[in-house]
Order: C-alpha cells, then sequence, then structure tokens
C-alpha cells in the first residue's frame, strides 16, 4: 500500500483491504511482543547499534527522502515552524546517531525487581518491571522520532507501530526500511517494528479500535490529535500534547538571572515543546524585572503580545487576543501578562496551560516551594530553563516524549515508563487459610 490510497475513500469510510491490512500489521506486531519480552539486552543493544550503522550507510538515502517531503511541504504552504520540524539538519542527525548510543548505554529494566518486602508469614513480595506489549504512536512531522521511539519501545521489550505525519511520510519510510532491516541482521522480529505504510487517515480510526492487538496509544501532535485520539481510542491512552509552558517572574526576583532565564527559555528552540509561550509577572516586578527581560526579548525579535498592563509599561507590545493565552505559538511570539500574585499566576496556568512546564523566577524560599507544592504540571522549576523538561537533561537518557497525561508516566517518558510491572510472590509453602 502506498500514498496514493488517499484517494480510495473521500467519503469516510473504510476500505475493507485497509483495515484487513491494518488489522494485519497489528496482530504481528502482538506476536512479534511476546517474543521480544523474552529477548536479551545484549541483542537488543546489537540491533541499537546495527541501526546506527546501516543509518550511516543510507545517509544519502534518508537525506533525499527528507528533501522530497520538505519540498512538497513547501509547496503545499505547510507553516515555517512545521517545515523546521520535518528536516533532518545535520545536527538532528547527528543528535539521532548519539540517541541511539544513549539508549545502549541505558540499562535494560525488563525483569528488574523492585519495592521488596516480607509479609507476615514469611511470603516474600516483589514488583518486576515487564514490557507494554505493542505500542502505537501517532505523531506529526520530526522524522528522527520514528528512530527515537523504535530504540526506546524496543529496548524496552515492546514491539512498535508507527504512525508519522503524512508530510514526513518518505523520510519516515526510509527510516523504517533501516530499522527491520537491522531487526533481520541481529535476531530481533522484524514485525517488532511497523511503520504504517499509508497516509491514509482512515488508518489511524482502524487503529484506535484494535484493543485486542494494541496495548497503548501514544499520540504526540497539535491539540487536534490529541483529542482525536482520547475521544475515539478504546485503547488506554498516554497523551503528549502541546507545551504551552509558562515562567513566572516573582516579586522577588533578580533580573539579570530572569533575563537570562526568559532569554534561553524562549530563543534557545523555537519549534520544541518545551519552549517559553506565555511570561507572567508580579505586578511588583514589573518596574525592576519586566522592563528588562522584554527588552532583551524585542531586541532578539520576540513579538511580545501583552495585556493591557503590558503594553502600557512596554510600547513595543501588541494587545493580546484570548486565543493567544493557550497558543503553542512555536515561533518568535510571547504571550505577556501581568498578575497581582502567585495565586493569580497559578489560576491562569491551570485555566490556559497544558501540564507541560512551570517555571518560577524567585529568591523568596517560601515561594519557591508553594510553587513546587501547587502547581501540578508534569514539571516544575525553581530558577532555571524550560528546555531542563527533557528526558536526556533529566537524567533519563532518552525520552519517547513528554506525557501531559497523569497515568503512569507524567512528564519525560523514558525506558521505565514504557514498562509495566507485575507483582511476584515467592514462598515456602505458605498457604492463606
Amino acid at each position: 500500500m502506498t500514498a496514493s490510497s488517499d484517494t480510495l475513500h473521500q467519503s469516510g469510510e473504510k476500505p475493507a483491504d485497509l483495515e484487513a491490512e491494518i488489522r494485519d500489521l497489528a496482530s504481528r506486531a502482538q506476536t512479534a511482543s511476546a517474543a521480544m519480552g523474552e529477548i536479551s539486552a545484549e541483542t537488543k543493544n546489537a540491533w541499537l547499534a546495527c541501526v546506527a550503522e546501516r543509518l550511516d550507510s543510507a545517509r544519502d538515502l534518508i537525506m533525499a527522502a527528507n528533501a522530497r517531503d520538505v519540498e512538497a511541504a513547501a509547496d503545499k504552504g505547510v507553516p515555517e515552524p512545521m517545515r523546521n520540524r520535518l528536516g533532518i539538519s545535520d545536527a538532528k542527525w547527528a543528535d539521532m546517531i548519539e540517541g541511539l548510543n544513549d539508549v545502549i548505554a541505558l540499562p535494560d529494566p525488563v525483569g528488574r525487581i523492585t519495592n521488596h518486602s516480607v509479609r507476615p508469614n514469611g511470603l516474600r513480595i516483589g514488583q518486576m518491571a515487564i514490557p507494554l506489549g505493542v505500542i502505537a504512536m501517532i505523531y506529526e512531522a520530526r522524522p528522527n522520532v520514528t528512530v527515537d521511539a523504535a530504540a526506546l519501545c524496543l529496548k524496552a521489550g515492546n514491539s512498535v507501530i508507527l504512525r508519522g505525519g503524512s508530510e514526513a511520510f518518505h523520510s519516515n519510510q526510509a527510516l523504517g526500511a533501516e530499522l527491520r532491516a537491522a531487526a533481520r541482521d541481529t535476531g530481533i522480529p522484524e514485525d517488532a517494528i511497523t511503520i504504517l505504510p499509508t497516509t491514509d487517515r482512515a488508518a489511524i480510526d482502524v487503529m484506535l479500535k484494535l484493543s485486542e492487538s494494541i496495548d497503548l496509544i501514544i499520540p504526540r501532535g497539535g491539540t487536534g490529535l490529541i483529542r482525536k485520539v482520547m475521544a475515539e481510542s478504546t485503547i488506554p491512552v498516554i497523551a503528549h500534547d502541546a507545551g504551552v509552558c509558562h515562567v513566572f517572574i516573582d516579586e522577588s526576583a533578580d533580573t539579570e538571572m530572569a533575563v537570562a532565564i526568559v532569554h534561553e527559555s524562549k530563543m534557545r528552540q523555537m519549534p520544541v515543546c518545551n519552549g517559553l509561550e506565555t511570561l507572567l509577572c508580579h505586578r511588583g516586578a514589573i518596574q525592576t524585572v519586566l522592563s528588562s527581560v522584554l527588552k532583551d526579548l524585542h531586541e532578539s525579535g520576540v513579538e511580545i503580545r501583552g495585556c493591557e498592563t503590558t503594553c502600557e509599561m512596554f510600547g513595543e507590545a501588541v494587545p493580546a487576543v484570548a486565543a493567544d493565552w493557550s497558543e503553542e505559538f512555536l515561533a518568535p511570539i510571547l504571550a505577556v501578562r501581568v498578575v497581582d500574585s502567585m495565586d493569580r499566576a497559578i489560576d491562569h496556568i491551570r485555566t490556559y496551560g497544558s501540564n507541560h512546564t512551570e517555571i518560577i523566577v524567585t529568591n523568596d524560599y517560601a515561594n519557591s516551594q508553594e510553587w513546587l507544592r501547587r502547581v501540578n504540571s508534569s514539571t516544575v522549576g525553581v530558577n532555571c530553563s524550560t528546555g531542563f523538561s527533557d528526558g536526556f537533561e533529566l537524567g533519563l537518557g532518552a525520552e519517547i516524549g513528554i506525557s501531559t497525561s497523569k497515568l503512569h508516566a507524567y512528564g519525560p517518558m523514558g525506558l521505565e515508563g514504557l514498562t509495566t510491572r507485575k507483582f511476584i510472590l515467592m514462598g515456602e509453602g505458605q498457604l492463606r487459610g
């Protein structure tokens, strides 16, 4: 099946052959997952090393496929932030290869026993990490996610079904071919890695109903994708939603520190989910801190969309509209609101945030601890950049994404988040009676 299958159903009906193929792919992934749970760490690491080697050998072919996707996206008028995510730069390529090596270095979580205890009758209890099974991931742009997700899912003993955005179809197919070839080379079940061979959106509709074959759905992308998956899936979902990240400048904040933190949080990389999108500032820090922060951002080319108070104190700001407070701009645009207290800042985050990353800049210890206690997004910090909301930076080695669902994995989701735990009982003839 190829991308041409898009033309098969304009009415929204699912052709029987498409549904049958997706069901077959999921069933084969499920069969492969049973074997994956018993494969040694050495074999999984050999596959990862082989993937790195094969990618390097096929780099020209992969980059040509990526260039084809980027050119097609430009022709279709895809916005620049999305095209930036779509392209595989030299830096992204290096990160992708480094990520494979990082996953090799991580300890295999499968079989690890934790939470040991002994009951009064002498029965020993523990919990053993086991793979989740078959993980289906639906994501937009970023073809490097194809390699990152496959590496982490398989290292944790799972099978993975990957459905990238249609705009990255040729890139993902080229990358997937090398992932599966490396599986053949190293004794990994080839069907443990499935790249859906179609851009037909009806394939997602089928996949979301295959609870008999798929154990977890991970959507990673825009709000529309997340809402669709959560509304229609019969399979458990861990959402990796938009990153509407906030920095709150407390009344006690140091100006130099605030300027540096806000600058890096916004400017380091804009088309990423842990980038700063809304700046909140205590009214008592307008003149002492906010004016310097906004001057720095403006000089760096950032458009300030401010509340009434912000526009009054900073003449270069433009009035914000209601939609700006919940917008993931992924661009040199920042929403700025002045608030009267930390309570108001927290209320704003609870109303407009996406449970991603929230930072306070403060010199008041009590305020810092209150912030950590009361703000319940997946990553909450004091006096640091939002960019630290990242699996590598948090010591996970790598991440499949940043979960904004309050399930067993919340925040950057690494190997541990791709396993579950079973209870194990070790006795010496104990009977319950």
